[in-house]
């Protein structure tokens, strides 16, 4: 396996067309090798063809690392999928992806949900400090037996956190006018 070295440069860049190998191989790396699904191959090419605005992927040493995957329907956003190889868990390469796609969100989207494993602690702990909160659970969300559990970032979280981002200066103000409080 090519595990990459802390030497070698991370990018953060939204999908392409030619990442769709790289994806399916990282999907079964991560999910297959655990005993999960993997999306299917109709998703990821639908994603690296023509998502590329909210759909993110680290790249070290020449190889796919990790990768969000992530739709906007009108003012909302769904965060379908954060992958990142086995051997970079617990790095930064979550935490770069997530701020990619909130940059990208931030001034398109009012409110951002996440489905997670009832089970997954650290992508929950994650969700919860960009400020989601838990909404439920779905049953067999992906099949019969699938729990997952669905949190919800809301427009006040975003605002949150962008002000937080924005003073880090991990974030630049975004230029998208909001809708006013209140307003539908």
């Amino acid at each position: 396996m090519n595990v990459p070295t802390p030497t070698q440069e991370r990018r953060i860049r939204p999908l392409q067309e030619d990442d769709f190998a790289e994806l399916m191989r990282l999907e079964e790396e991560v999910f297959g090798a655990a005993g999960e699904g993997v999306l299917g191959a109709y998703y990821v090419r639908l994603c690296c063809e023509f998502f590329p605005e909210t759909c993110f992927v680290a790249v070290e040493g020449g190889r796919a690392v990790g990768y969000v995957l992530c739709f906007v329907k009108e003012r909302e956003a769904y965060c379908t999928t954060l992958a990142v190889a086995p051997a970079l868990q617990g790095s930064r390469v979550a935490f770069q992806l997530l701020r990619a796609l909130i940059a990208a969100l931030l001034g398109r989207v009012e409110a951002c949900w996440f489905t997670v494993k009832e089970d997954n602690l650290a992508a929950r702990a994650l969700h919860a400090a960009l400020g989601a909160r838990d909404v439920g659970l779905r049953e067999d969300f992906y099949g019969p037996g699938d729990r997952r559990m669905v949190s919800r970032i809301d427009r006040r979280a975003f605002e949150r956190l962008e002000a937080r981002l924005q003073r880090l200066g991990l974030v630049e103000r975004a230029t998208a006018a909001r809708p006013a409080a209140g307003a539908a």
